[in-house]
């Protein structure tokens, strides 16, 4: 057989098993861990979340050398915090694992526990979220390996602090209390949730088993919105008189300089629309290193946070990231975008998110006064935003409009591949004529709606 059949075949192979890997992904309806790769138009993808969030700057860098050795290049970090790297093909998943096992990077088994990630460094911090993670997997270690769990099961353990986790919804919630100990929630976020239980931590590792417990009997794709209120009820008898879940804002936002309670400063940084290529990520990690970084800590909100900066390093450590792609001080307006990876760098994607989200910035401002996210979808699977956004999905004939849904709705408005500046451009100025005394993007589109909307973009 002759090298050019050879080659043929073994792309025949590799994209045979990319397949399958896709398939698994949609039987599961998983996330692409590290042990299961999902498919995407630029190869594979793998999701990982070091334990406890944290990684030291040669880790970081490891991981970068790594995307870029066995995949694209491109790393995004997810609204939870979590790290994404893309471009892997079937032959390079492995070698990557051996890069983060190398660079002695740990990346827990079974479900992604997330938890606070300035935890062990605020001391505004009620309880040691990292010590209860350790003792929940630890004692729950079977039921937490269970595969009738759902592979998405999301389980959040806050500590409180300077940067909670009450925007996070999950299945679980553990939240640290002033005087109670910790106090365990289900299906929602820090306002939605419902509480089971209010104790001590050995209290509450028992109710997250109990819960872990009913989700395993219901079968594998139950979350916590399935389970039974009756059932919940049998299995928490003081369910009823259980208080209600505070609910706990973040007290400070990602980027920026923070200084904490003992005096000590954190940088927060975000990758431009949560996506960074390894070399910009190289080049600011050699900077921060430079400038006395010792630390990681991987956040929501697509970002992280250097830990160990002299507080005099920051202002140029800020003006460098900005050279790299990074925005390190507070109130940028990319913050509210969510973009996916994009034509160029994803092949399901039919146009570049990343360049059009720097022209809707530039001409549409009135779109960013905080009170929507504008998810920009390359296709209809909208891999960057799962939840109900001002959504622009990406088709072979151009965009469809979603006023608030996602990527895969029915479209509102269908605009033509060439038309898309001029609709941007019409919709910003639909709002600036008609927004009311104090109202904001999100509540004027919403009075304007689909007919409003749909008028405002056809007029010449």
């Amino acid at each position: 057989m002759s090298t050019k059949a050879i080659t043929a075949v073994d792309r025949r192979a590799e994209t045979e098993l990319q397949v399958r890997a896709a398939a698994k992904m949609r039987a599961r309806g998983a996330c692409p861990a590290l042990a299961a790769p999902m498919s995407t138009g630029d190869g594979l993808l793998v999701r990982l979340r070091p334990a406890g969030g944290a990684l030291t700057l040669p880790q970081f860098r490891a991981l970068a050398r790594a995307a870029a050795a066995h995949g694209n290049g491109i790393l995004e970090i997810t609204a939870r915090g979590n790290l994404q790297i893309r471009g892997l093909r079937a032959e390079t998943v492995g070698q990557l694992a051996a890069d983060i096992e190398a660079a002695g990077i740990a990346v827990p088994d079974g479900p992604t526990i997330e938890i606070s990630p300035l935890h062990g460094l605020d001391p505004e911090e009620v309880s040691d979220p990292a010590a209860m993670e350790l003792s929940l997997r630890s004692t729950l270690q079977a039921l937490l390996a269970s595969p009738r769990l759902a592979p998405k099961l999301s389980i959040v353990i806050d500590g409180g602090g300077a940067f909670g986790l009450s925007a996070l919804s999950a299945d679980i919630r553990v939240v640290a209390q002033p005087d109670t100990g910790w106090l365990v929630a289900i299906n929602g976020d820090g306002a939605t949730a419902t509480t089971v239980a209010v104790g001590p931590a050995e209290a509450a590792i028992s109710a997250v088993g109990e819960v872990l417990s009913l989700l395993a009997a219901l079968g594998q794709g139950s979350r916590a919105r399935d389970i039974d209120p009756a059932l919940l009820q049998a299995h928490f008898p003081a369910l009823s008189a259980t208080r209600s879940l505070p609910s706990r804002a973040a007290k400070m936002p990602l980027t920026g300089l923070h200084r904490l309670a003992d005096g000590k400063t954190v940088l927060g940084v975000r990758p431009e629309f949560g996506q960074m290529r390894s070399s910009d990520l190289t080049a600011l990690l050699d900077l921060a290193t430079t400038d006395g970084a010792t630390a990681v800590r991987l956040a929501p909100e697509r970002g992280f946070f250097l830990i160990g900066l002299a507080e005099d390093r920051v202002p140029a450590m800020q003006i460098a990231a900005a050279r790299h792609g990074f925005g390190a001080q507070p109130g940028d307006n990319s913050e509210h975008i969510a973009a996916c990876a994009g034509a160029g760098a994803c092949g399901s994607a039919f146009y570049g998110t990343r360049t059009l989200a720097r022209r809707i910035l530039a001409a549409a401002p009135a779109l960013f006064d905080g009170s929507l996210t504008l998810h920009l979808s390359g296709c209809a699977k909208g891999c960057a935003h799962a939840r109900p956004a001002l959504t622009l999905t990406g088709t072979a004939e151009g965009y469809e409009l979603i006023l608030n849904g996602l990527a895969a709705d029915r479209p509102d408005e269908r605009i033509a591949g060439g038309r898309i500046d001029f609709a941007i451009e019409r919709l910003a100025r639909s709002i600036e004529d008609n927004r009311g005394a104090g109202e904001s993007a999100a509540a004027c589109l919403t009075r304007l709606g689909a007919i409003g909307v749909s008028k405002a973009l056809r007029q010449e």
